[in-house]
């Protein structure tokens, strides 16, 4: 998370338009209906939005503006699809703005950072892994879980850093040449927490996970071996 004091009014700008037209295309999205038909779909959206405000809540604030935490975003994508991911993080971060742990004028911004690039690098990896139709559980787990959400914060990080290089308030630490090592230390993590998460979810609730094809992944291999005789 980035304070606004180091990024430029420009980008603040183009944050806050790329960001509301996220926004705008998810409300277009997002399958109200259901959603208002479903408790079990809306108990799941209110506890996804809680897990990422108390998510972003355990983080590392410096003194220079900058916060480092864990996204979280490539699980909650995973489980309500992406329109009900972007929104359920955008009242996240109305709920950190009203709690002082996030500026009102870069919520843009961190939005895009923070939510949009995940949720899209989330959404991307499982519809390539969906084309590829796989019937191995663990190809699904590992490419839309593990692979998706190292992937995410690497993107994340380095649009980030490439944000504040443009803008130019940020003094550089010396050290950076040695960033890449660290990146590593960063993306670990967020990949295991998403994994472990996403695991749990298709072991023990598969019927939650609106992106999770249960017809495939969890059919009895017999009966495969019985269809491909016929």
């Amino acid at each position: 998370m980035i304070a606004a004091e180091l990024l430029a009014p420009t980008s603040l700008v183009l944050g806050w338009l790329l960001y509301a037209a996220g926004l705008i295309w998810a409300c277009m999205r997002a399958p109200w209906v259901e959603l208002f038909s479903d408790t079990r779909r809306q108990h799941l959206l209110f506890g996804a939005v809680l897990a990422i405000f108390l998510l972003w809540l355990v983080r590392r604030d410096f003194d220079s503006g900058l916060s480092f935490h864990f996204i979280g975003l490539t699980a909650v994508t995973l489980l309500l699809d992406w329109p009900l991911a972007i929104l359920a993080a955008f009242v996240a971060q109305l709920g950190l703005t009203i709690t002082g742990h996030q500026q009102l004028v870069a919520l843009g911004l961190n939005g895009v950072l923070l939510v949009l690039i995940p949720v899209t690098v989330t959404e991307a990896c499982a519809i390539a892994v969906e084309r590829t139709q796989p019937r191995n559980l663990f190809v699904y787990i590992f490419f839309s879980g593990f692979f998706a959400a190292g992937l995410a914060t690497l993107i994340c990080i380095l649009a980030g850093l490439g944000i504040l290089l443009i803008d130019g308030l940020y003094p550089m630490p010396p050290w950076l040449d040695d960033f890449a090592g660290y990146i590593w230390l960063v993306m670990f993590p967020e990949a295991f927490i998403n994994g472990a998460v996403v695991s749990a979810l298709v072991v023990f609730y598969p019927d939650w996970m609106e992106t999770f094809n249960r017809s495939r992944y969890l059919q009895a291999p017999w009966k495969d071996d019985s269809n491909d005789d016929m």
